[in-house]
């Protein structure tokens, strides 16, 4: 194995703008908007192979200077195996590891390379390395309880005999205080914008003490569930649902099975009984989905079919599904867990998938199109799915010259990764394609308030993150009461813990209602999320009403209204 040191040379990709500073002395407490002890976390990323590496992020943090030397580990096995490591001789309880370090190979032509801390066998973070250039792996780790040293190894994950060579390793820690603090900086930055609303009368003139009410009544960001079928004509199921998401998305109501149970049987009742409730209430809602590559999960007759009979069944699923419902839904996912398995590809030949994009693409030009897959953010245990897998998939795609418009991330999680989910992230952002966590729930393995502690580490974290557009949770109530792995409520509707937290985030990300009065320049202003507003002025007994939409930008929205 070969090891290189680090250079040292620190790198930042984000600083305070004095734009946000001035609105934030005028509008919030300055500890929510302070800069906690230490840096900022670096949101860089590289998904491009190089051919040099990059200088460390925080200038190499604990590792500067710090040169990995070659340890034996117990293998799974029992065997001792020596890979090249970093000794962690002094990391902190109840803190939050950033890491990230540039690998390169050779004796292969490419590898899946995963760091590793020995303490628990934890998975750190992977990366295709290749041996022309210089590839990014990012990652992370939380430390809870009072640690033992530990080592930061690299391994391969086939028996291929290969070098590692490692350059610019990083690893920042932060404390839960700065973590949030963080997250809660993002938020406000980039969930809020400035708002400025101007009071005059008829002839221009400036209104000083004009009596401000101002309420958002939507929000721009996408926030749903899963809804299935029992919630047609169940009014208290639908009140409880409209009271707090915006987006939706079918169980199982639009998959194959459910709308062609017999070969040119198609049954589209419940599916359009349920879009009739989300047009109804103004929801959006995904497509979900067009094809499952999971065989458990395919209707029995197309599993019997012959290769030219399985061509034109899925021509005609295609055609059926989407002249149906064209210009309804604002998302499809085309291909459902096509990193772990592949039926389609087993059976029509490796470019079928690439065909289903096309095809759906030509079918509803106007909807994004998404791959969607699980164990992805929420660990890197899963070979299958590391994030270079899906991207490479997706690079796939677009050199069959078809272009998938969506990141879909199912992020069914058991312990969530905080660092490790916010670097992957990280590494999804460099595409500047929509990023949706499509399916968010925490194991049942778990109790009811672990859930909701979990659940509310990862909506924190996806919602504070730039790049994530929409999040979805995986909790359709069915009749029995069961959920598939988290539920939000019971069949009487009474929040269960996952539900308080969902209630109380929501409150959280919504600028409510706002009572003033306007300043001695006529002007009353305000820091809100992004999302619809009305707006009353009352002065000397006369009122208006109007309504403003609040977009996301760097600049102040500014809002006139008369009385």
């Amino acid at each position: 194995m070969v090891i290189k040191n680090s250079k040292e040379s620190c790198r930042t990709s984000m600083a305070y703008s004095p734009f946000f500073v001035a609105v934030i002395i005028l509008s919030f407490p300055s500890s929510i908007f302070s800069s906690p002890d230490g840096p900022l976390y670096d949101y860089t990323a590289y998904t491009q192979c190089k051919l040099e590496p990059e200088d460390p992020l925080y200038d190499g943090g604990i590792l500067k200077n710090e040169a990995a030397t070659m340890e034996f580990i117990t293998e799974g096995n029992g065997t001792m195996v020596s890979w090249p490591a970093f000794v962690l001789s002094s990391l902190d309880p109840s803190t939050f590891y950033s890491f990230s370090s540039w690998i390169k190979i050779s004796g292969s032509n490419s590898s899946l390379i995963t760091a590793r801390l020995s303490t628990g066998n934890s998975c750190v973070g992977t990366v295709v390395a290749r041996h022309e250039c210089w590839s990014f792996l990012k990652g992370g780790f939380y430390i809870n309880s009072e640690p033992n040293p530990s080592l930061l190894y690299f391994q391969n994950s086939d028996d291929k005999e290969i070098t590692i060579t490692i350059s610019s390793a990083s690893l920042q820690p932060f404390t839960k205080e700065q973590w949030s603090l963080q997250q809660q900086y993002k938020i406000n930055t980039e969930r809020k914008r400035a708002v400025t609303i101007h009071v005059s009368d008829k002839q221009g003139a400036r209104l000083q003490g004009a009596v401000i009410r101002v309420e958002q009544v939507s929000k721009d960001f996408p926030f749903g569930s899963a809804i299935n079928n029992y919630i047609i004509g169940n009014l208290p199921y639908q009140k409880w649902f409209v009271e707090r998401f915006n987006a939706a998305v079918f169980e199982n109501e639009l998959k194959w099975a459910a709308t062609e149970p017999k070969q040119g049987v198609y049954d589209y009742t419940l599916a359009d009984k349920m879009l009739d409730f989300v047009r109804a209430n103004q929801i959006v809602a995904r497509g979900h989905n067009i094809f499952w590559e999971d065989p458990k999960y395919i209707p029995s007759w197309v599993l019997n079919l012959t290769d030219l009979e399985l061509e034109l069944a899925v021509k005609q699923r295609i055609t059926s599904l989407m002249t149906r419902y064209k210009d309804e839904f604002v998302h499809w996912d085309v291909s459902n867990e096509f990193l772990h398995f592949d039926f389609y590809e087993d059976k029509l030949g490796k470019n079928a998938t690439y065909e289903f994009f096309k095809a759906a693409h030509e079918a509803d030009p106007l909807a994004t199109l998404f791959m969607n897959d699980f164990n992805v953010v929420e660990s890197c245990r899963d070979v299958k799915s590391t994030v270079d897998t899906y991207i490479s998939k997706m690079r796939d795609l677009r050199r069959f010259g078809v272009y998938m418009d969506g990141i879909g991330l199912e992020s069914h999680f058991e312990v969530p990764n905080l660092p490790l989910m916010r670097a992957i992230l990280d590494k999804f952002a460099t595409l500047q394609i929509p990023i949706w966590l499509t399916e968010v729930d925490i194991a049942n393995t778990l109790g009811q308030d672990t859930q909701a502690t979990y659940l509310e580490d990862v909506l924190r974290e996806g919602f504070s993150h730039p790049s994530v557009n929409g999040i979805m949770l995986w909790s359709a109530l069915k009749q029995n009461g069961k959920c598939y792995q988290m539920c939000l409520t019971d069949t009487n509707f009474n929040n269960l813990p996952a539900g308080d937290t969902v209630d109380r985030l929501l409150k959280e990300w919504q600028t409510g209602v706002i009572n003033s009065q306007t300043d001695e320049h006529g002007t009353f202003s305000f820091y809100g999320f992004l999302g619809e507003y009305t707006v009353m002025a009352n002065f000397r007994g006369k009122t208006t009403n109007s309504t403003f939409s609040v977009s996301k930008s760097d600049e102040t929205r500014h809002f006139s209204i008369q009385i």
